[in-house]
């Protein structure tokens, strides 16, 4: 699977295996991305306090089912399977919608979402495939749709961030975990 190995959870350090063991919990698993990249703890912790403030952020009018469609049609862009499986089963689950994922991904255009959207990924788009073209016409583009220019850092960088992610993920040869697959398709079976 990777092409590097991934360290035991139990020789981590301690705040790293606790965020691990708190993602465990909630999800039932532990998601390749937090092993992959433990092996060097001090860009972990860098990674995952900036996606943290991107993703888990409490202001500004995203919500997380649209942070969840900027990565999953970026990521699509960038041909990034893990982000695409991984980001696509989040987008299903904050969405409550079992088609989204797979729409967005093959052709965003296409997808059963709002016009807002539909123009925010089209900037997003902008950003992640020709951001040198960005001018203010694009943020312009945005504003009718209730986006300012928070918003539209919002959106920008969290198509940069996955950007990175994006290419670590591909050139270390993660995959997703398969529990992904199914999140947000199938109802979540109860703990007994």
């Amino acid at each position: 699977m990777n092409r590097y190995p991934m360290p035991e959870l139990n020789d981590l350090p301690e705040d790293m295996r606790q965020r691990i063991l708190e993602v465990q919990e909630k999800s039932g698993f532990v998601p390749n991305v937090f092993l992959a990249l433990a092996r060097r703890p001090a860009e972990w912790r860098a990674f995952f306090a900036y996606h943290d403030a991107l993703m888990l952020k409490e202001t500004g009018s995203l919500t997380k089912g649209e942070r969840e469609m900027i990565v999953t049609a970026t990521s699509a862009a960038n041909q990034c399977l893990y982000c695409v499986v991984a980001h696509g089963a989040i987008l299903r689950i904050y969405e409550k919608k079992p088609l989204v994922a797979d729409q967005v991904a093959v052709n965003y255009r296409k997808a059963d979402i709002t016009p807002r959207q539909r123009a925010m990924l089209d900037f997003a788009m902008k950003v992640c495939l020709r951001s040198h073209e960005i001018a203010d016409a694009d943020f312009e583009a945005l504003h009718p749709h209730g986006f300012d220019d928070e918003d539209i850092w919002d959106i920008a960088a969290i198509t940069a961030f996955f950007g990175l992610s994006n290419r670590m993920a591909s050139f270390s040869n993660m995959m997703p975990n398969p529990e992904f697959y199914l999140m947000g398709r199938v109802p979540r079976e109860k703990k007994a």
